[in-house]
């Protein structure tokens, strides 16, 4: 019990500093240059749903990683990176600019900007309630079937706690996640 009470409510890893400090060193050319790169890949990734069926849909969700990573930077440079992407996004695939702006790209500015100040539990949680949010404004309110035949657009209890339920659980996949390339990017700036 007292192992996962650690790992949920004890001090988040040092890696998310490690990186957050790295990039703050650089001067606002080179962070602003880096928040465009991370745009453009999150763009490219979010639009592979619409350009390649299928498989696309595999490789869309990873959109998340970008955002993320600019998040831990800053907020301001994760707003950056979200906006900028979805201004990419109506150019290459006007398509996903209703999905992106509720879902991956808010998954992963409230998990980047979350990081740094929370413990595992707390960002999860907050990362997961934003997710929850922007599914059920696509579903309720914008009547977009962002679930598919899965769930209609009439208001329904079980289908919100089962959002809320998967949602918590995706937010906490996307941590995971995110702590682990931050390992790998923070192996590669200590060793440069």
């Amino acid at each position: 019990m007292k192992v996962i009470f650690k790992y949920w409510f004890g001090r988040m890893s040092k890696d998310t500093t490690i990186y957050s400090n790295y990039f703050n060193s650089f001067n606002k050319t080179k962070v602003i240059i880096f928040s465009a790169q991370l745009s453009v890949i999150a763009a490219i990734l979010q639009s592979a749903g619409g350009l390649m069926p299928g498989v696309g849909y595999l490789i869309s969700p990873l959109t998340t990683l970008p955002i993320v990573l600019a998040s831990l930077i800053s907020a301001r440079t994760g707003i950056l990176t979200y906006l900028t992407t979805f201004f990419l996004l109506v150019v290459l695939q006007p398509s996903e600019t209703t999905i992106f702006p509720f879902t991956t790209g808010m998954l992963g500015l409230a998990l980047g900007t979350t990081l740094t100040s929370y413990n595992k539990f707390s960002s999860v949680l907050i990362s997961s309630v934003v997710l929850l949010t922007g599914i059920s404004v696509l579903l309720y309110i914008l009547q977009f079937p962002v679930l598919g035949p899965m769930a209609s657009s009439t208001f329904n209890y079980n289908v919100v706690v089962f959002i809320g339920i998967f949602s918590f659980v995706y937010a906490w996949f996307w941590l995971e996640i995110s702590l682990f390339v931050l390992r790998k990017i923070n192996s590669v700036i200590i060793h440069s």
